[in-house]
């Protein structure tokens, strides 16, 4: 027997076990990427057409809208369920999206422009608010939403494709769990297997939670616009289940990863969240620009 799947097919899982990814195209209406696109001008203070208005290079927005993302991009909802099991393992079966964007208006636009495979900075596993064991469900999933068209060269995101497997291994020989400041970007090192993500507005491009990625220069003179929102799950994830075919891709990537059919995980430490720094300046942003706003 074989697993059936809502939105994506044999090709996409397969896609996203071997390199960590799967690309979704046009998922939601560029009437409202423009829309909260204008806005977040509007609260920064910035022209979208003066470039010199733009006093910060990179800065990520708190959320000051938010839209349900079974509603508003119904094949990406579809997707991600696939991915992580079904709707019933996600911790919040009512996701939604916000507009907490990442923007990087002219992050290195100074320098030259590096491909990703020879990068060595900047790599990264996301999660800055839990300690990190080989099945945390606090990211069962990552995602890049794409709120403006992001051409080659401007600031599209660094993928590491093959390093779901090289975070595996080091999150199993560590079962007492690591720290996010404790890094895990030397993993990239182990990689060969690299893309820079590009799309539209619309796009979306779920991830396994252990790819390392990167920011990227952007000298292009347009603002990338994404959100990067991770999904939860209600449970750790579970790589020794009964039946095969209960195995999400998420899990199956792991288990492949490692070389293993199955493995009875057991965390040697307490899970423990953790308040990053960004949360108290955040808040801070957020209370200036409602500020700015109400002033008009």
């Amino acid at each position: 027997m074989t697993k059936t799947y809502s939105a994506l097919s044999d090709s996409d899982i397969d896609h996203f076990i071997r390199r960590g990814h799967v690309v979704l195209r046009n998922c939601f209406s560029r009437e409202l990427a423009a829309d909260w696109r204008a806005f977040a001008f509007s609260r920064l203070g910035y022209d979208p057409d003066d470039a010199a208005t733009w006093e910060e290079p990179r800065i990520h927005l708190p959320a000051m809208n938010r839209v349900p993302i079974r509603e508003t991009a119904p094949r990406a909802w579809g997707a991600i369920c696939d991915l992580l099991g079904g709707e019933d393992r996600l911790a919040n079966t009512q996701p939604s999206w916000g507009d907490g964007f990442i923007i990087n208006f002219t992050f290195g636009a100074d320098e030259v422009w590096e491909p990703p495979e020879t990068l060595r900075q900047g790599w990264h596993k996301d999660g800055d608010f839990f300690r990190h064991f080989l099945d945390s469900p606090e990211q069962g999933l990552l995602t890049i939403v794409v709120w403006s068209d992001i051409l080659p060269e401007s600031g599209g995101t660094f993928v590491a494709c093959d390093s779901v497997q090289h975070v595996a291994r080091h999150l199993y020989e560590n079962p007492q769990g690591l720290l996010p400041s404790g890094g895990f970007g030397h993993l990239a090192s182990k990689c060969r297997d690299f893309v820079e993500i590009t799309g539209n507005a619309g796009d979306v491009v779920l991830l396994h939670p252990f790819i390392l990625h990167s920011a990227s220069r952007n000298p292009s003179g347009r603002a990338r616009f994404i959100t990067n929102p991770p999904v939860a799950l209600r449970e750790p994830m579970d790589f020794n289940r009964d039946d095969p075919l209960d195995f999400s891709p998420v899990e199956r990537a792991v288990l492949s990863g490692l070389g293993k059919e199955r493995l009875d995980f057991k965390p040697a430490a307490p899970r423990e969240r953790l308040v990053p720094e960004r949360v108290a300046r955040q808040q801070k942003m957020l209370a200036a620009q409602k500020k700015r706003l109400a002033m008009g």
